[in-house]
């Protein structure tokens, strides 16, 4: 299915809302297989546009097409082909056994859809952040908007034709613009909102939902540290945390935000850095086709604005005009610079050094509870002490960024890194109801539980055991 292509932008918030939500009281998006289909029709009407959403990854971040591939498009059919295939499971009601007092009787708890939901997409990921999330959406049975970032137009505009392609707009709809029209989107009411991007939209996102009280899954960030013990493997150590760090120019997440070092390995640490780093991208990185740029000018001089050029130890090159940062190391960094005080979302990489373990792990804890955490060391006690010592949306042992590509596990962050989850069966439960359902008979008729209550307290008792 076709629709002019300002349809949707023209579309008055309040009646496309009403259009799914009758949509949705039809029933007609709680059958099985109708979800199966509908994921399918998704999976579809992305892999016939990979060549225009990596066109429009180019276009919008200057991101290689192996990276668009890979975490935006296999990403997101990863994601559809665990839900088409474990569908069938999640919506089978959960039979539970029940209190004595209530035999004799059924219990069951039933996953059911919330109706219409708000997906607010960010602008690092802009294909996967609005699909993953539409994935669970659909699966649970829901309707929904997705709206995405108008910092990344070109995404934007192939998300809404091939949503158009896919569905009916009173089923799922995009709906573009800026922030005027995600305040136009957030007067509404919601059945739920799932909110991607930065702690301080996120606490507008949740102040708004609040006016309708609709629950909200919100995915944040924070500075996500990456410490690493003196018995780490350096060298494999350092392609993983330059990977992590460098992939998407640093625009990810989860992407390493600091490391901590034990002092005494830092020094081949930043040698280590210094040549994955040539290896991945070259001696100039900005000839390089595997790196990608800036999204755009404002967030090109608050990098900018960061980079102490006295604290450079590898990297440090920079061009407005491309909107390009080199892969940059900070050195000599303090936890008081101005680096330190918010996420990074960029290619620059301080690092701080510590001499005692419990007191880096005390350092990390002390902070707003990052996204991710990551660790790096052979040492399972070191592992454990870091695990337990601190608090994290999630954790990676010696690798960075990967714990987030399986369905498997959950993806969401805790504090200030967020509220709730989604991935897979976390997802599906995010956008449905578990609702409680009791069934009984009418023989045999309890006398106990009615008044009058004289005598019957003891007998009561004996039966709770």
């Amino acid at each position: 299915m076709q629709i002019p292509k300002n349809a949707v932008r023209a579309l008055d918030p309040a009646a496309l809302i009403a259009r799914q939500r009758a949509y949705f009281t039809s029933g007609a998006t709680r059958e099985l297989e109708f979800r199966r289909g509908q994921l399918l029709s998704l999976r579809q009407a992305i892999a016939d546009r990979e060549s225009q959403i990596c066109d429009a990854l180019a276009a919008d971040l200057g991101k290689p097409a192996f990276e668009a591939v890979v975490s935006e498009i296999v990403f997101c059919c990863q994601e559809i082909d665990y839900a088409r295939k474990h569908l069938r499971q999640w919506v089978r009601p959960e039979k539970v056994g029940l209190a004595r007092t209530v035999w004799p009787a059924r219990g069951q708890i039933r996953s059911e859809p919330l109706g219409v939901v708000l997906i607010i997409a960010p602008w690092n990921y802009p294909l996967q952040l609005a699909i993953a999330p539409l994935v669970a959406a659909i699966a649970a049975g829901n309707c929904a908007i997705v709206k995405p970032s108008e910092l990344t137009p070109h995404t934007s505009r192939v998300l809404a034709e091939l949503i158009a392609a896919a569905f009916a707009p009173e089923y799922v709809s995009v709906v573009e613009g800026d922030k005027t029209v995600a305040q136009q989107l957030l007067a509404e009411r919601f059945d739920h909102i799932l909110f991607t991007g930065g702690s301080r939209v996120g606490k507008v996102v949740m102040a708004a939902a609040a006016e309708h009280l609709t629950p909200v899954t919100l995915e944040l960030g924070g500075k996500s540290p990456c410490l690493v013990d003196r018995d780490a493997d350096i060298e494999t150590g350092a392609q993983r945390i330059a990977f992590g760090k460098f992939f998407n120019a640093g625009q990810t997440c989860v992407a390493p935000d600091y490391l901590l070092v034990d002092r005494a390995i830092k020094d081949d640490l930043l040698a280590a850095l210094r040549r994955a780093i040539a290896k991945f991208y070259g001696d100039n990185p900005a000839t390089s086709p595997d790196y990608a740029r800036i999204v755009s000018d404002g967030h090109f001089q608050r990098l900018s604005a960061l980079l102490d050029r006295d604290a450079i130890a590898i990297g440090g090159q920079s061009d407005s005009t491309t909107r390009y940062i080199a892969p940059t190391v900070l050195d000599g960094v303090a936890w008081d610079d101005p680096i330190m005080e918010d996420e990074i979302f960029g290619p620059l990489l301080p690092v701080l050094t510590y001499t005692d373990l419990d007191a880096a792990i005390a350092a990390i804890a002390a902070r707003p509870a990052p996204l991710a955490l990551y660790v790096f060391s052979r040492r399972h006690d070191v592992q454990t002490r870091v695990l337990e010592g601190t608090t994290s949306g999630g954790v990676c042992i010696n690798d960075t960024i990967v714990h987030i590509i399986s369905s498997t596990l959950p993806f969401g962050g805790v504090g200030a890194s967020g509220i709730g989850a989604y991935h897979g069966r976390t997802g599906f439960d995010t956008f449905s109801h578990r609702r409680s359902v009791v069934r009984k008979g009418f023989w045999p008729e309890i006398e106990l539980r009615y008044p009058p209550y004289e005598g019957k307290l003891s007998l009561f008792r004996k039966l709770l055991g």
